[in-house]
């Protein structure tokens, strides 16, 4: 298990665990990052990266990324 940050751009993850106070949990999931959800990274740059949720892409700081578990 590893932080998103550091996954493989374009390699399919597997979400395992959330991190955070219930606040930021609520916020990602909002955004469709649900634990046994499917995720990639698009892009990354200076550590914040753009993945692929759900059909959507979405921008993450790098913050927030350290925090979904693959």
């Amino acid at each position: 298990m590893m932080p998103l940050v550091y996954a493989n751009v374009g390699e399919k993850q597997i979400i395992k665990k959330i991190g955070g106070s219930q606040e930021t949990k609520k916020h990602l999931a909002d955004l469709g990052f649900n634990v046994g959800g499917d995720v990639s990274i698009v892009n990354t740059l200076d550590g914040n990266v753009i993945v692929n949720v759900k059909e959507s892409r979405v921008a993450l700081s790098e913050e927030l990324a350290r925090k979904i578990m693959v």
